[in-house]
């Protein structure tokens, strides 16, 4: 059953616990199944189902050394009562203006959990599959350090799922100064025995390559084995981060069937904003199980390297970084574009162990024409600068009397300007947080007067739109700050190692 392996190589192979156990391949590549898509699900029968019997039917497919009983508690234990929605993932439609020759678009509202964000879709997920692994060497004793670095919404997410868990340790890098004021109080507030949180000096791009260079350290991993601790991830390089977002993919269609909206088997397409790749990949893999897409739709901010490539062909990270009022989108590097060329070139793994090298060493490269051709057939793209995503919050709001935040403002753009591909019978933007993670540009782009105080600005927003503000969000003014570390890039493997030691003690 050692169905996976790196990106990079297929010298070693090992079982979806270990994948997600270790996080990241030891060559630094991405842990991929071959047996992807060997497998269909039937999508006749999905309008019956809830999404935890969705829920069990992907994670089944996608990680099959857990047994049936195994998938089952950690869909229980995930999804029954820790979000808002009993849909875990409602899908709305944009009601009052029609478009696309009479398709209504519709939204999938990832917001509803713990922290607000979509990141908690999969991070309720993985620490109860992580808990499930056993220990990769046999040992008992053996914790885990979770090491984490966040743009924004991964961070919080990642500290609500692994706060106090058995066993396990969590650290979390955020780009100091670059997420919004409500996001960074989520994890500086954070409470929890085995919590760690730090700023650094730099941005996302800075802290994701630091996190990578710490799980390649050897001789860091020798010292933390001594003490019976290992490093895993729960960013969305870790297949245990991306499998479970398969589901809510399945599970709009579910729901489209059961609005009348489509028939089975009609095609759907989806418009995704994304910065790290992670989530319109899992479109991807809702692909390959079977789901009829039409077309995936990559909606980027200024910071636009995906539009950039998904055009050309050429990835280049060599240009200026913007700080954005979309800051989880705010990426250089996008992790889980590696998995996708891997796929998409049969499993070439010496071309994107080869491509991978460019990109550390050059900072770009250039794919085969003939891929980027297969690319372009299954991804479409559109981007966003700051004033096209302001305009996109207020033009929503006076079309459709729905508020979106910044992230999904990009979407909201981007979907407006591709056409729709002409097998599609719906579009479905998927909305990847709550507006009020991002209370001052949304009023602002809404023309209100904007308060001083984040928190008074969701005031202002509630009293103006009629919505009412999270309460895990609005409540945060009064938490206290716990965390208040900042280090430099070179100053995290450092930070981890402490981290493990003050957290995890010694074994």
């Amino acid at each position: 059953m050692n169905s996976y392996h790196s990106t990079r190589s297929r010298a070693v192979s090992c079982t979806a616990k270990e994948a997600i156990r270790t996080g990241i391949a030891p060559d630094g590549g991405l842990f991929v199944s071959d047996a992807l898509g060997s497998e269909k699900l039937d999508v006749t029968g999905l309008a019956e189902q809830s999404y935890a019997d969705i829920a069990n039917s992907v994670l089944q497919l996608l990680l099959p050394d857990y047994t049936a009983d195994e998938i089952a508690a950690c869909v229980h234990e995930a999804y029954d009562g820790t979000f808002a929605s009993a849909e875990v993932t409602p899908l709305v439609p944009l009601v009052g203006h029609e478009a696309d020759e009479g398709r209504q678009p519709f939204v999938l509202e990832l917001f509803h959990g713990p922290t607000s964000a979509f990141k908690d879709v999969a991070l309720q997920m993985l620490p109860r599959l992580m808990a499930r692994t056993g220990s990769a060497s046999d040992t008992p004793a053996e914790s885990i350090m979770i090491v984490t670095a966040t743009s924004g919404d991964t961070g919080k997410a990642a500290l609500a799922g692994f706060a106090d868990a058995p066993g396990t340790g969590i650290t979390v890098f955020y780009p100091e100064g670059k997420v919004s004021r409500v996001q960074e109080l989520q994890m500086t507030t954070q409470t929890g025995d085995n919590v760690s949180v730090c700023g650094v000096r730099g941005n996302f791009d800075d802290a994701q390559s630091a996190v990578k260079r710490i799980f390649a350290d050897r001789e860091l991993a020798e010292r933390l084995a001594e003490r019976g601790v290992v490093l895993s991830s729960a960013n969305s390089i870790n297949v245990g981060r991306l499998v479970p977002q398969v589901v809510y993919y399945f599970a709009a269609y579910a729901q489209l069937l059961r609005a009348g909206a489509i028939e089975a088997g009609d095609e759907v397409e989806f418009c995704v904003p994304t910065g790290n790749f992670g989530d319109v990949l899992a479109g991807y893999y809702a692909k390959l199980l079977g789901l009829p897409v039409a077309k995936l739709i990559v909606a980027s901010d200024k910071n636009n390297v995906l539009y950039d490539f998904l055009t050309t062909g050429v990835y280049d990270r060599k240009r200026p970084f913007f700080t954005t009022i979309s800051p989880s989108m705010d990426i250089l590097i996008s992790s889980n574009l590696e998995r996708m060329l891997y796929y998409l070139s049969d499993g070439d793994c010496e071309l994107v162990a080869s491509l991978m090298e460019q990109l550390a060493h050059e900072g770009r490269y250039e794919v085969p024409a003939e891929l980027l051709a297969r690319i372009q057939e299954v991804f479409a793209c559109g981007w966003a600068d700051e004033d096209e995503v302001r305009a996109a919050i207020g033009s929503c709001w006076r079309d459709h009397r729905y508020v979106i935040d910044p992230h999904t403002a990009c979407g909201y753009h981007v979907l407006g300007q591709v056409p729709a591909a002409p097998a599609a019978r719906a579009r479905v933007l998927l909305s990847t947080a709550s507006p009020y993670k991002f209370p001052r540009a949304v009023a602002e782009s809404l023309g209100l007067d904007v308060p001083a105080d984040d928190f008074a600005c969701m005031e202002v927003l509630a009293k103006a739109t009629g919505t009412t503000p999270p309460v895990q969000l609005a409540t945060l003014q009064q938490a206290a700050v716990l965390h208040d570390d900042v280090v430099d890039v070179d100053g995290m493997a450092s930070y981890v190692e402490h981290a493990c030691h003050a957290k995890l003690g010694q074994r």
